[in-house]
Formats: structure tokens, sequence, C-alpha cells
């Protein structure tokens, strides 16, 4: 089991930047895929990022909305995983939530096992 919290949102004017932490339990951190979704109101989730677990490499996968513009990334060594968030712009405001999977690395947030319990992200025009 891995236990995930998020850390990082808050408010930001267009063009700005945040990034947002997921602090993970548990040692077996670098065993399990992870990924970062998020969900505006009256939204279903929506996939933003995905970083393999690390076998001695990893892969990335953003979606289009985002793409040239997050950055994820991971730190084995203090089980936490990052979105780099940058030109943000208001469309980009939701609850953004940390997932993590010992098998699953895509895009469906179904597929995912584990949450955390999200951090607001508010991006002013």
């Amino acid at each position: 089991q891995v236990q995930l919290v998020e850390s990082g949102g808050g408010l930001v004017q267009a063009g700005g930047s945040l990034r947002l932490s997921c602090a993970a339990s548990g040692r077996t951190f670098s065993g399990y895929h992870m990924a970062w979704f998020r969900q505006a109101p009256g939204k279903e989730r929506e996939f933003v990022a995905t970083i393999t677990r690390s076998r001695g490499y990893t892969y990335t996968y953003y979606a289009d909305s985002v793409k040239g513009r997050f950055t994820i990334s991971r730190d084995n060594a203090n089980n936490t995983v990052y979105l780099q968030m940058n030109s943000l712009t208001p469309e980009d405001t939701a609850v953004y939530y940390c997932a993590a999977d010992g098998i699953y690395a895509g895009t469906n947030y179904l597929e995912y096992d584990y949450w955390g319990q999200g951090t607001q992200v508010t991006v002013s025009s």
C-alpha cells in the first residue's frame, strides 16, 4: 500500500508557474507508476501526466493540453513526484490529484489504485 499527500497548490496569475509535490509513504515508491490528474468543477477527472516506475529508466507522457508547459518528475530517494507547471492559464484551474499504481501507467483514472486528497490550483486572468 502507498499513501499520497499532495502540496504546492495555490492562486497564481495567468502566465505564472507552480510546482506541485506528492509525497508517498512506503519503501517501494520506485516500483509504482505515478500520475497527475485534475478535476475542474462539473467536469470529469482528466489525465495530466504520468511517469513510469524506475527500472533503470523512466518514461513520461503528457496530455496534449499541457505538453510543453508541464513537466512530471520523480525523486525516488525522497519518495516524491513533482509536477512543474509553467505558462498557466485559467483553463488549468482545477483540483490536482496524485495517483499511483503498481501495474498501470496509462491515462484512465479508473485504473489507478491509490490517490491523494488533492490540491487546489487556481489561475486568475
